[in-house]
């Protein structure tokens, strides 16, 4: 279809659309800058909210002041039709076992997947142009063209996305190619959230549990996972053994032999965390690094690229980048911080707008990305939040700009706990200032505090530290700048302080 570009001189609106698998989003560019950008689950309070992103298709027009006639076009981040293409043949290769999957997942494809132009155009009231990206395609797209490379190797990895769980790419410019591909139902993503369900934590949402927990085990299961579940081939490709996972032809990650290889059922939910999940959590986050490692390895290699890209589900491991970093094969890495299925709504607004229109790249900023500190989202002023107060007789204090910080500074000193509102909402999953809950580091009571009062969950799981830049060596095993909270680094070891029971074993 021939899309029309807007008349010299107007500006080039694309609204970007992901939607039902998880992380529904929304994203608008103009002329390749980031206008707006919000996932569907921070109106809905809904999380990980997959349905159709109405809230953050409204915001991201409102935030522009846009009306939707004005849009260039639409476009939604994968491809239905080879989504569905994938589906029909594993079904069928699933033979009778594939009816039950079919008849459950069969009403939401007829009732949205198949017509998401239509529902895209009815929502919006216009009849504008809808485009399709592909999933990793729009993946890279988010990775590399809002990072401050001119070129690089561009690396996505997920569960699945179409046909393709794994790219290996590069761009270059306005230009960007993919040039592997590793197909399902070999995934890193899929193989990674089988021991997500196995360890008790929900597919899709409960990785970064598994990630938590893995420093606290040690990886003795790694070379039976490497015998019987995955083989790694030296380029960093890799292949599963179907005969041990459920995804293929069943409802469920994992099968009975995948249970009886590790010695019984799934950890129960909610249920105590066993030496054993904090052990099989240590062993797949080893094998995912080794994968990881290949896989950059591969890329360098084939692109001669000096700086690498990263995005999909996989690039938030945090802990995997982290030690990629510090190993020294790319001198930088960037990652797109909405690197799941919500960047996909901004990769492929920014890939319509250089691949398919045309629209040249803004100038490359080597020293700052445009992601903007990823505050893309809705913002509130003190009038409305006093309103929103006032009207639900809510007490409060009212803290002029200027006498904030240090308001916050002698709450976290006095061992106070500060829930943190102030300027535009986080794009991507992770809380990076804008709407935080901040504590003390250096008292030892802060982190159980934040979990077991505030956040009611696992006393494992962790807080990110902050620091200025220039200092963030001087407290960690890493210099370089994390802005995104998508890098994990040791602190340096004569500032470790062991617990009194660790001290004395």
């Amino acid at each position: 279809m021939h899309v029309p570009s807007p008349p010299d001189g107007s500006p080039l609106y694309v609204l970007g659309i992901s939607a039902f698998y998880h992380d529904s989003a929304a994203c608008l560019t103009r002329d390749g800058q980031i206008v707006a950008a919000a996932q569907e689950e921070r109106f809905s309070r809904r999380k990980h909210d997959p349905r159709f992103p109405a809230h953050a298709v409204n915001y991201c027009l409102e935030e522009a002041q846009l009306e939707a006639s004005k849009l260039a076009a639409v476009v939604f981040y994968d491809n239905p039709a080879l989504s569905l293409d994938r589906i029909m043949h594993t079904l069928l290769r699933a033979g009778e076992k594939g009816m039950e999957m079919w008849l459950r997942g069969a009403p939401a494809w007829m009732n949205a997947k198949l017509f998401v132009h239509r529902l895209i155009r009815q929502h919006l009231g216009a009849e504008v142009p809808v485009l399709f990206s592909e999933h990793h395609f729009s993946h890279a797209a988010s990775a590399f063209y809002p990072s401050p490379f001119q070129r690089a190797a561009v690396i996505t990895i997920d569960g699945v996305g179409e046909w393709a769980t794994t790219t290996i790419g590069v761009g270059d410019g306005d230009d960007l190619q993919i040039l592997k591909e590793i197909h399902f139902p070999h995934s890193v993503g899929l193989l990674y959230s089988a021991f997500t369900y196995y360890c008790g934590f929900k597919v899709n949402s409960g990785e970064y549990k598994l990630m938590g927990l893995a420093p606290y085990g040690r990886p003795v299961y790694a070379d039976l996972i490497r015998d019987k579940l995955v083989r790694v081939k030296p380029d960093g490709s890799f292949q599963l053994n179907l005969e041990y996972f459920g995804y293929t032809d069943s409802m469920r990650m994992i099968n009975s032999k995948f249970e009886a290889l590790f010695g019984g059922p799934p950890r129960q939910r909610e249920s105590r965390i066993t030496r054993r999940e904090m052990d099989l959590a240590a062993s797949v986050q080893l094998v995912t690094e080794q994968i990881i490692f290949g896989l950059a390895r591969h890329a360098r290699d084939l692109t001669g690229a000096s700086n690498l890209c990263l995005a999909g589900g996989v690039a938030l491991n945090c802990v995997a980048n982290g030690k990629l970093l510090r190993d020294g094969m790319f001198e930088r890495i960037w990652i797109q911080p909405a690197a799941g299925d919500a960047g996909g709504s901004l990769g492929c607004a920014l890939l319509a707008t250089h691949r398919y229109f045309g629209k040249p790249r803004p100038a490359v900023d080597p020293l700052c990305d445009r992601q903007h500190g990823s505050f893309l989202g809705p913002a509130f002023g003190n009038a409305e939040v006093q309103a929103f107060l006032d009207y639900h007789e809510y007490p409060y204090e009212f803290v002029s700009d200027q006498q904030r910080a240090t308001a916050v500074a002698e709450a976290l000193a006095a061992g106070k706990i500060v829930g943190y509102m102030v300027g535009r909402m986080e794009f991507g999953p992770r809380s990076l200032g804008a709407r935080s809950i901040l504590g003390d580091p250096r008292n030892p009571a802060t982190q159980s505090m934040m979990n077991m009062k505030i956040k009611y969950r696992e006393s494992f799981r962790p807080f990110a530290p902050a620091v200025l830049r220039s200092r963030c060596a001087e407290y960690f095993e890493i210099d370089a700048e994390s802005p995104y909270m998508l890098l994990v680094a040791p602190v340096r070891h004569e500032l470790r302080r062991l617990s009194p029971s660790k001290a004395t074993t």
